[in-house]
């Protein structure tokens, strides 16, 4: 089973390995730590499935629309060192359960939605709960 949520959610029994897809745990700043993340938020933290910073820059600036942000977003994990993270926890899902962890409340405009979707793309069968 492969879920999403807000990495300020509760830790619930069932999220198994939780997986910070951020690019950084910090305020919007960009520098000062952000309080309520901690290491006990997460287990793994993986970067590598973070949007690229300019992206994400661009989205929150608002220079960039959802819909480009999505598209160039699956364009950077359908390549290289992503594209392989992205198969490896595709197939590990199927056989264990992992949470996707980002910032935003709603997995609507987020990239953990995204992610999640690319993982289902690779492995038809993958069970998603998606928050």
């Amino acid at each position: 089973m492969l879920r999403t949520k807000s990495i300020l959610a509760p830790r619930e029994s069932f999220d198994g390995v939780r997986i910070s897809v951020m690019s950084r745990h910090t305020l919007n700043d960009g520098i000062t730590p952000h309080p309520q993340i901690t290491d006990s938020n997460y287990i793994l933290w993986l970067q590598i499935l973070a949007p690229p910073i300019k992206l994400v820059g661009d989205y929150y600036k608002r220079n960039l629309p959802w819909e480009q942000f999505a598209e160039k977003y699956l364009q950077y994990i359908r390549q290289g060192d992503a594209k392989r993270e992205v198969q490896s926890l595709a197939e590990r899902s199927l056989h264990h359960n992992i949470t996707f962890l980002c910032i935003e409340d709603s997995p609507e405009n987020c990239h953990r939605r995204l992610l999640a979707e690319e993982c289902k793309r690779y492995e038809p069968s993958l069970a998603l709960s998606i928050l």
